[in-house]
């Protein structure tokens, strides 16, 4: 068998890090968990559970994750969400991969649970992720809190069977409240890279969210817990791009009055703070 290290980021994950760490001991001969100086239990299951526990201010998705697999020992490297776990059939896919680790990088299936129900249909599923990778070839992008791997040189991702068990969210809401936090993060993110909004944006944007993931995506098969998802999905979208609107707007205001008078040291300094 050919060495694998889980890598894990957390914090305050009490509820959550037990699943986890027990689901990935069976394919894992490391668990390193880089917390950000959790407030809870999490540090302390993780620990009992036999984890090699690092601690460093969360640097964003990315940046973090990036980090957490660069303290692994070994070059395979299985990355999971602290809620996230392996079910039996991607465990036993793992464990035939690391007989030879034939192919650099590995793609699978992630299903959501929502409301105590996992989710089969729409834009969740099949939700397929590049989780496992020799990490020589492969580190974290993508715009936060979108973080994606990237791969060099255009490895392919062999695709294994089973999925990644996603336990997001037990109520709405958990959704609205994720929704809130994850849109803000979402726009200052675009607006770093130079995308900017727009009343159309804000318009057809989260329409076609719906349209894609209740219809074409048939999330209407998981019934009123499919509508659901399919109308928060759409709200987040617009939340995004509406933040992203107020973020240019107020950059313009602020810009605006140096273009037709030179302001006082103190007014320069308010506005600055404002």
């Amino acid at each position: 068998m050919h060495p694998l290290s889980v890598v894990i980021i957390t914090f305050n994950e009490e509820q959550n890090i037990r699943r986890c760490i027990e689901s990935a001991e069976k394919v894992a001969d490391e668990i390193i968990v880089l917390d950000s100086y959790s407030t809870d239990k999490t540090v302390e299951i993780a620990r009992c559970l036999g984890a090699i526990i690092h601690q460093e201010k969360f640097r964003g998705y990315i940046g973090q994750k990036n980090l957490a697999m660069q303290l692994a020992s070994h070059n395979y490297i299985l990355s999971l969400d602290a809620d996230e776990a392996l079910d039996d059939e991607l465990t036993a896919s793992i464990l035939t991969e690391k007989k030879s680790f034939f192919h650099r990088a590995y793609s699978m299936n992630r299903c959501t649970s929502y409301c105590n129900r996992f989710i089969r249909h729409g834009l969740w599923y099949p939700d397929r992720k590049i989780r496992l990778f020799d990490r020589r070839i492969a580190k974290w992008g993508g715009l936060n809190p979108h973080d994606k791997i990237a791969l060099q040189d255009g490895f392919p991702a062999h695709h294994l069977k089973g999925d990644i068990l996603h336990y997001s969210f037990n109520t709405v809401d958990d959704h609205i409240w994720q929704n809130n936090r994850l849109s803000s993060i979402a726009a200052a993110s675009l607006y770093n890279a130079g995308t900017r909004s727009s009343l159309f944006k804000m318009i057809v944007r989260p329409a076609w969210a719906f349209i894609n993931g209740f219809l074409l995506r048939r999330g209407f098969l998981d019934g009123a817990d499919g509508f659901t998802i399919a109308v928060n999905t759409a709200h987040q979208v617009f939340l995004k791009y509406s933040k992203l609107y107020k973020m240019q707007r107020d950059k313009k205001r602020r810009v605006s009055p140096a273009l037709t008078k030179p302001l006082l040291p103190e007014k320069r300094s308010a506005a600055g703070e404002a």
